[in-house]
């Protein structure tokens, strides 16, 4: 492909990017993926410089562009050898017109930049949200030892962490296919360790998506005790008998969930469970360094949906602890409505019977009832932990 050819490639990808934030419809990496999937004239080198372009445009826009061109013309504003690859060529865009439509620059969309702004998170710090991420890996304490680890990683503050540069192809190791590692952000790395998981231990894992927390947390049970994963996605829990597989994990018991009749499939939980770890469903505004067209897809009324979801979460989460028992709940969110003012909510609503603890770690500062991790000053995705004790 030509360099022109490239940039009017890109600009197609990101018209299907706009139109899937705007209907719910699939991500930006899969959309990509197929993209070139019907497409095998692309090199390698193409489809490198073409992704390169299409999420160097997302990042650029702010509010959702109007078309794809609309987003490359941003980039090409301020670059002029970009510019000059829209001549009107065979594959290559057309010529820019003088008043044509050019997206708008920011880190999010106005509403959700004030929501930043209001939950003390400022422009500067907003912006590290959109930098690439490095490589975050786990080393899995139940494989440690079958092989050596991957060249170029360094140590990171979670106690069995690694990290390496972006782009780096952990599951091409062996230490990857023996299970000794698992990809897994530093910041989710310390979302499990408040949990504080022991040997020998019930332990409820209830949103465990794929299972990446429930596969840390099995490691610091020592792969003893009881270990359920919950979750209402099917596809998604789907995934990890595979990965506990490889990671030498046997001890996992999961259950599929029906939305709002969880309390019914749980009932057998009910105030026995050491602890429980409630991984809530959330506007993931943490995570854009890995999804950064995500800001375009949420909406206030998604937020509101998310919050009933967290709240109501909670609550059940709250029914299933023992007395003396441990629930920490987690959002990849840097929003107080999501993070210090929803557990101030938890614990107004119930009283007496709980109080909160704070999960003291490596990384991170104080916020509200709990603890908060971000991009720009601890190197993690977002999050927001708190950790309750029943009384």
């Amino acid at each position: 492909m030509t360099p022109a050819a490239r940039v009017q490639a890109a600009i197609e990808i990101l018209d299907l990017i706009i139109a899937a934030a705007r209907s719910n419809g699939a991500p930006a990496d899969r959309i990509v993926a197929e993209w070139f999937k019907t497409r095998r004239f692309a090199g390698s080198g193409d489809r490198r410089a073409v992704r390169d372009l299409v999420f160097q445009a997302i990042r650029a826009c702010g509010e959702v562009p109007p078309s794809g061109r609309a987003a490359m013309l941003l980039l090409a504003r301020d670059d002029t050898a970009l510019t000059a690859l829209f001549d009107g060529s065979s594959h290559a865009p057309a010529a820019i017109m003088p008043s044509e439509p050019v997206a708008e620059g920011g880190f999010a969309p106005a509403w959700l930049a004030n929501a930043l702004a209001e939950s003390a998170i400022p422009e500067n710090e907003a912006v590290a949200l959109l930098e690439r991420a490095p490589l975050d890996v786990r080393v899995n304490t139940l494989r440690a030892g079958r092989s050596e680890l991957p060249p170029g990683g360094e140590r990171t503050l979670a106690p069995d962490g690694w990290r390496y540069p972006y782009g780096t192809r952990i599951e091409d190791s062996l230490a990857w296919h023996e299970g000794v590692l698992e990809v897994q952000d530093t910041g989710s790395q310390f979302a499990c360790q408040a949990v504080g998981a022991q040997p020998g231990e019930s332990i409820i894992d209830l949103c465990a998506g794929a299972g990446g927390k429930t596969l840390a947390l099995a490691a610091a049970m020592d792969g003893t005790g009881r270990l359920l994963a919950t979750d209402t996605d099917r596809g998604r829990l789907s995934r990890l008998p595979a990965r506990a597989e490889r990671a030498g994990v046997h001890a996992i018991e999961t259950r599929l969930l029906d939305p709002g009749r969880e309390r019914e499939a749980l009932s057998d939980w009910i105030g026995k469970a050491d602890a429980v770890l409630v991984d809530a469903p959330c506007s993931g505004t943490g995570t854009w360094r890995r999804n950064p067209e995500a800001r375009w897809r949420l909406t206030p009324g998604q937020l509101d949906r998310y919050l009933a979801v967290q709240a109501r979460l909670l609550d059940l989460a709250a029914s299933l602890v023992r007395p003396g028992g441990r629930l920490v709940y987690v959002t990849c969110s840097l929003l107080d409505a999501e993070g210090a003012r929803q557990a101030r909510a938890f614990l107004d609503r119930h009283g007496a019977a709980w109080k909160a603890e704070s999960p003291i770690l490596p990384a991170g500062m104080p916020r509200g009832a709990g603890w908060r991790l971000s991009p720009y000053h601890d190197g993690t995705d977002g999050f927001f932990i708190a950790r309750f004790r029943a009384l």
